[in-house]
């Protein structure tokens, strides 16, 4: 390109190819603001004023030469229309089945450019788009042509993608015309035929089962087409796992069709008749109910596809509670898993083609829950990142019974996604060819640049939101539009019917078949099961963990303990964490003790030498909060990152660790996915401060606690809670420990307040054990926060090497005989070592007996009633802890306690008053408090 310093003479004259968009650029630059240009051409414009191209002066495009005489200023509005149409075609486009919104075309006309045709007659066509078909000649042609394709029933909103090679892939895929798939006859007619399947199953149940909640797919048709040719594209490329996430909406449908789930299971759930027999051949496609079961339209399903083109493939729609969007941080910690190769040591290695994750939003849903961008923001993070996700908003203009006026601040329910430069389409639902035009795009994107992409499917529904509310009551208008309106299966059917392609006595016959596959199927369902009124988990679930012993030979935790602390060759570690570090040689000396953070750490080496992998993540988790953990290390000359555990010589499989973003739903809800979809990895998610986890209390509620009761689905997830009063104020206190009690029953997961390293190292490798077995069930540990330095914590090497996890620990004072106890004091974790501390300082401690409840849930009784049963004199059993009265476990231990205490024997509480905070933000009053709830304990009441 010349420029004007080259002294050939203004750029300008005689300009051609490349040099028409210079000259286009600098005075587009020059009206903004004329000292940005360079000072020649800055000259020129304000001496001259807009520049023409002269007659026969040439001006070349790629495959032809054209004279032109068209003012510079034409040109500049001409391509301002063209650019116009590309980012705001959406506003005009026919993306509305109901035509309920009035498309706004006045940014896409050439009259508000000051353009008339001829004007853009005289502009050759690749002026305006160089990826365009060859046979459109001038400018008008060209902005008709982009008019077409960018205001069509596909609309695209692309200008927040940033990155310049993904724009212009979009826009060659757009303009060049190979957008829009050529079907072949055949296709079309498979497309009706699932049409047609998706509409008769829906009239089916309509009217078999009057009444009946179904959330249907009725408005959004196209979905299931959309699913399926997604899954086909996808597999083509290579992928192995597809995996789904989606609300209520289709949900039957999108079960019955992509993943082919047989009609006469869906009926039975209806007719609440036994259906785990039904297709006995089939058994991988039973529900997979827990012992309480949940409605069919949250129930999930895993299962092989039918080989396509030889490749083969499992697909899951992941299990859903009513809190629609959280599952879709689930579903991406399933496909992450299912990406992950964790059998060799180091971190994993990604995958990243391997598997897909396919979530359906709700319109509503989609901006008005935060866990969506939560989950959208995992999409580029290392630890998380999946290679991008196909995401589909399954529109139907409502929620509820709330217009989107009353639902959203912005145009679009998508608008969310602009801030993650995802492309996104908008697809009028009643197109099915627009819509697997979509998915083709969608997936090709996908695979392309590895990132997330968007697909706006929009539609109406036909009936309420569920079959039983009448909508005519609150949305009138819209649904006087929806009464009239012919389903998408008729409309396409009138296609094919108008094409030749379609007969009237075929259309006939393919809906004789379809119905007639639908009533035989529902003949074969059973009589109404009697069931029992108070269903029971397995005898595995009910008899709790058995005692195992997780001790690690000495020599072994030794020369894992000098590995680790080894760094290679010219990395320099922080001087003083290098300090620090050094010192954990000294815990297999003489006298020598292991702490909190070093036992973690021989935990994951000596599970991973097991050949088991483990997965850690939370805020600042590579380090840890309180600075206990740092098992990456960063030089502190060249910031070069190194895992000690990646370099152990006798690890079996991988660890990885991330530091996670500052979201607790999203990361706890990938992390479930993860461990769910990898049963065989140790996965742990640790909040920052254990008061934190309450921002993400859905996915403990309705996942973690239940998922097993409900669904069957087995999870062996650890959750680290630091938890401990210091006097930090309300939000670095409690880690809300009565909440977990509160949700334990039947032993759906184990919840843990512990006193010692040895204790920690031990129950994370008995957690470790029962991972991929009956038994398995997460396990909540209240952390430490102040004790992970403290002496006492501490623990000799042989607590490591030999022993287990024990429910219950007794610290005896000063060697008391069992008939001088008169008090037995109970309590768990922080409050147990201040107590002890305490009574070192005190005299004549005969009379108290002190234990620790170390694993509050399942509460150990028989162990503890053992205890009691020792002291023939025992008098009073005092709870002692931290938090409030109406918080901690207080009010969960109590009737247990009376329950196995003697008639004669008073049970009291010691600790704090009923609060609505769960802690003080004075330091000093928290240390009155401390001070009174301990001397009241050891003073005779």
């Amino acid at each position: 390109m010349r420029k004007p310093s080259d002294g050939q003479g203004p750029v300008w004259q005689g300009f051609h190819g490349p040099n028409l968009g210079y000259v286009i650029e600098m005075y587009e630059a020059y009206l903004e603001n004329p000292d940005s240009v360079d000072e020649e051409i800055k000259a020129y414009f304000a001496e001259n004023g807009p520049p023409t191209l002269e007659k026969n002066e040439i001006a070349h495009s790629e495959s032809n030469v054209i004279q032109v005489s068209t003012p510079i200023e034409k040109i500049l509005a001409a391509a301002n229309l063209a650019d116009k149409v590309r980012g705001y075609g959406h506003l005009a486009a026919d993306i509305y089945p109901l035509k309920n919104q009035e498309p706004d075309k006045e940014l896409i006309e050439m009259e508000y450019y000051g353009l008339t045709k001829q004007d853009l007659e005289e502009i050759p066509a690749h002026f305006i788009s160089t990826d365009i078909p060859h046979h459109l000649k001038n400018g008008y042609d060209a902005i008709e042509y982009l008019k077409k394709v960018y205001t069509g029933k596909i609309a695209f909103e692309i200008r927040h993608v940033n990155n310049n090679q993904e724009k212009m892939w979009i826009r060659n895929k757009i303009e060049s015309g190979s957008l829009l798939p050529s079907l072949t006859a055949d296709k079309k007619k498979k497309v009706l035929k699932r049409l047609t399947e998706v509409e008769e199953f829906e009239k089916f149940i309509h009217k078999t089962f009057v009444g009946q909640k179904r959330f249907s797919i009725e408005g959004l048709d196209s979905l299931v087409p959309l699913i399926d040719e997604i899954i086909l594209e996808t597999v083509e490329n290579g992928a192995s796992t597809i995996n789904i996430g989606m609300a209520h909406r289709g949900r039957l449908n999108v079960l019955a069709h992509n993943l082919g789930k047989p009609y006469e299971m869906i009926f039975a759930e209806f007719q609440h008749a036994p259906n785990k027999e039904l297709v006995p051949s089939e058994g991988s496609i039973g529900i997979n109910f827990g012992w309480t079961g949940d409605v069919k339209y949250h129930l999930g399903l895993n299962r092989e596809l039918p080989e396509m083109n030889q490749r083969k493939a499992r697909i899951t729609l992941a299990n859903n509670p009513s809190h629609l969007e959280f599952v879709g941080a689930v579903v991406e910690g399933f496909t992450r898993a299912a990406q992950d190769n964790r059998t060799d040591k180091g971190y994993p290695k990604e995958d990243l083609s391997s598997a897909l994750a396919i979530l359906v939003h709700g319109d509503a849903a989609f901006p008005g829950q935060g866990i969506v961008a939560e989950t959208l923001n995992l999409s580029r993070l290392k630890g998380y990142r999946t290679g991008g996700t196909i995401h589909v908003i399954a529109n139907n203009l409502i929620g509820f019974t709330t217009e989107r006026t009353d639902s959203r601040s912005t145009r679009y329910s998508s608008d969310l996604a602009k801030g993650y430069e995802m492309p996104i389409l908008h697809v009028n639902a009643d197109d099915p060819e627009a819509v697997l035009a979509a998915a083709q795009f969608a997936c090709e994107y996908r695979e392309t640049f590895k990132k997330d992409v968007l697909i706006d499917l929009v539609g109406y529904r036909r009936f309420g939101h569920n079959e039983m509310d009448e909508p005519m009551t609150t949305n009138p208008l819209m649904y006087q539009l929806i009464q009239k309106h012919p389903t998408v299966k008729n409309l396409y059917a009138q296609k094919l019917l108008q094409e030749g392609i379609l007969t009237q006595g075929e259309l006939k016959q393919l809906e004789s078949e379809v119905t007639t596959r639908l009533q035989e199927a529902y003949e074969k369902v059973p009589e109404k099961e009697e069931k029992e009124g108070d269903p029971k988990p397995p005898e595995t679930v009910e008899k709790g963990i058995s005692r195992m012993k997780t001790g690690v030979p000495l020599e072994k935790l030794q020369k894992m303990n000098e590995e680790l602390l080894q760094w290679p060759a010219g990395f320099q570690v922080f001087s003083k964490l290098n300090r620090i570090l050094k010192r954990r040689l000294d815990a297999f000396k003489d006298n020598g003790k292991v702490d909190w953070g070093l036992a973690e750490t021989l935990a994951f080496a000596s599970i991973i030498a097991d050949g088991t992998p483990v997965r850690l993540s939370g805020q600042d988790s590579e380090r840890g909060t309180f600075a206990h953990r740092n098992i990456v290390l960063y030089d502190q000359n060249t910031g070069e990152k190194f895992s000690p555990l990646h370099r152990l010589s006798d690890a079996k499989a991988s660890f990885s660790v991330y530091n996670s973003p500052l979201s607790e739903g999203s990361v706890l809800g990938f992390e479930y996915g993860y461990n769910v979809f990898a049963p065989e990895t140790l996965v742990i998610w640790e909040a920052q401060f254990g008061d934190f986890s309450n921002a993400a209390q859905v996915i403990f509620d309705q996942f973690i606690s239940s998922g097993r009761a409900k669904w069957g689905e087995k999870s062996g997830l650890v959750i680290l809670l630091p938890h401990g009063y210091e006097g930090q104020g309300p939000e670095h206190s409690s880690a809300r420990m009565e909440r977990f009690l509160t949700l334990a029953a039947e032993n759906n997961w184990t919840v843990a307040n512990l006193t010692s390293a040895a204790q920690y190292f031990h129950i994370l490798r008995r957690q470790a054990a029962i991972l991929n077995k009956e038994e398995v069930r997460p396990l909540v540990i209240m952390t430490p926060k102040s004790l992970l330095r403290n002496p006492r914590v501490a623990s000799h090497p042989s607590a490591l090497s030999k022993g287990e996890f024990h429910s219950i620990i007794e610290h005896k004072a000063t060697g008391p005989k069992a008939d001088k106890i008169e008090r037995v004091v109970l309590g768990t974790g922080k409050m147990i070592i201040n107590l002890l501390e305490q009574l070192d300082t005190v005299e004549n401690t005969e009379w108290l007996h002190v234990v620790s409840v170390e694993e509050i849930y399942p509460f150990p009784m028989e162990s503890l009633k053992m205890i009691l049963d020792k002291f023939p004199n025992l008098k009073e059993i005092v709870w002692v802890q931290e938090e409030p009265k109406n918080m901690g476990a207080w009010t969960f231990v109590e009737p247990r306690i009376k329950e196995i205490a003697a008639s004669n024997i008073e049970v009291h509480y010691v600790g704090r008053r009923r609060r609505s905070s769960p802690a003080e933000g004075d330091p000093d009053v928290h240390k009155m408090e401390q001070a009174c709830i301990i001397d009241k304990v050891i003073t005779r009441f």
